[in-house]
């Protein structure tokens, strides 16, 4: 794979689109596997660095990941099937898939390799025909040393066609169902996570899978045994959900301002933010979401681009546009690998390969659920 080598970034000349179609959740996994067997060796070594440079023994690794897989084969039998179909088709172990996909679980049992940071703006926009329905724009934010480590995929054969990112081997991240259900994904921190529960990965699958609706999703999570951190911005045509998962509960966030939800990476409610990890993330979070909102505060946004300029930023100035320190030590160098908008009355994802300040000079890549 030729990486592209020019400022902010090494990437790959071409990102790689993986398409799945099989009623049988195996089969889906192992065409997925198949598909992703060049890179995917290349994602399972860069988690193996960055679980070694986190301190966290291969044996950890492993059982965490078994104990994951146990807990997803009870709660979403078929969601594991796909776990084992990718590990087959790319010709590697189970427990390795159910180690990528429990990678944020994995981490957070170590402060050594702090996680990335991602900016996620949900906000009402008018629609051709009349009316406003929301949009979702973010920045997915983690070490540069896996740009070359993740994909858009297809993905059909479950209750619904889904579309969006994801990095090789983790069954989800973000992306936008044919129900319309659209689902944006940031890490948080709690002191009591850990493994043991479905994976925040796995769950994303399972609502992009099953929810028909942003209420339908909450139904699926608050079903969930969950024992990690994370937000779900959840959002339809009608209505949007922003959410603080936890392992002392799931609970609802307010809007920022009227039609708008802004997330960075730190709890917006009070129970899972009195034991937060703070210290990964702020004051760097809070400085981001405070400058996101009084940039929303300046002027309403009428199309998905200028929601895409506001997450532009430069030296001096919160890093919502996240341009990382090559010169930094492995581990610590985080870039905003991609920027991702959201239309669920559209069934659409636009996925550009790179920063929000490349948005009108690098090319955006349209998916339809």
């Amino acid at each position: 794979m030729r990486l592209v080598t020019s400022a902010p970034y090494p990437r790959p000349e071409h990102r790689l689109h993986v398409t799945v179609d099989a009623a049988d959740p195996r089969a889906r996994g192992r065409s997925r596997g198949r598909q992703l067997a060049d890179g995917l060796h290349g994602a399972l070594d860069s988690y193996d660095r960055l679980f070694a440079l986190a301190g966290i023994r291969p044996a950890t690794v492993r059982s965490d990941a078994e104990l994951a897989l146990d807990a997803v084969d009870a709660f979403r039998p078929a969601l594991r099937e796909q776990i084992e179909g990718i590990a087959d088709g790319a010709r590697v172990e189970p427990w390795q898939i159910a180690a990528l996909n429990t990678r944020t679980e994995i981490l957070a049992r170590s402060r050594a390799v702090p996680p990335g940071e991602c900016s996620t703006m949900v906000r009402r926009l008018p629609r051709p025909g009349g009316g406003t329905a929301p949009v979702g724009v973010q920045t997915w934010d983690w070490h540069v040393e896996l740009s070359s480590s993740w994909h858009t995929v297809a993905s059909a054969g479950a209750t619904y066609r889904y579309t969006g990112i994801t990095e090789h081997g983790i069954l989800a991240k973000i992306g936008v169902n044919s129900a319309g259900l659209a689902l944006h994904f940031n890490i948080l921190g709690h002191r009591d996570d850990r493994a043991g529960g479905v994976p925040v990965h796995v769950l994303a699958a399972a609502v992009l899978e099953e929810a028909g609706s942003s209420e339908h999703a909450r139904e699926i999570l608050l079903d969930a045994p969950l024992t990690s951190s994370g937000s779900f911005a959840l959002f339809d045509e009608d209505s949007a959900l922003l959410l603080d998962l936890s392992p002392v509960g799931i609970f609802e966030v307010p809007e920022a301002s009227p039609g708008t939800h802004l997330r960075t990476n730190h709890f917006l409610t009070a129970v899972p933010a009195a034991h937060e990890k703070s210290s990964l993330y702020q004051p760097d979070s809070g400085e981001r979401y405070a400058f996101l909102r009084d940039r929303i505060a300046q002027g309403p946004a009428e199309r998905a681009e200028e929601l895409v300029e506001r997450l532009i930023t430069g030296p001096g100035e919160p890093p919502l546009t996240c341009v990382p320190d090559m010169n930094a030590p492995s581990g610590q160098r985080w870039a905003s690998l991609a920027t991702v908008v959201l239309d669920p009355a559209t069934r659409t994802a636009q996925v550009l390969d790179g920063t929000p300040a490349e948005h009108a000079s690098r090319p955006w890549r349209t998916l339809r659920a």
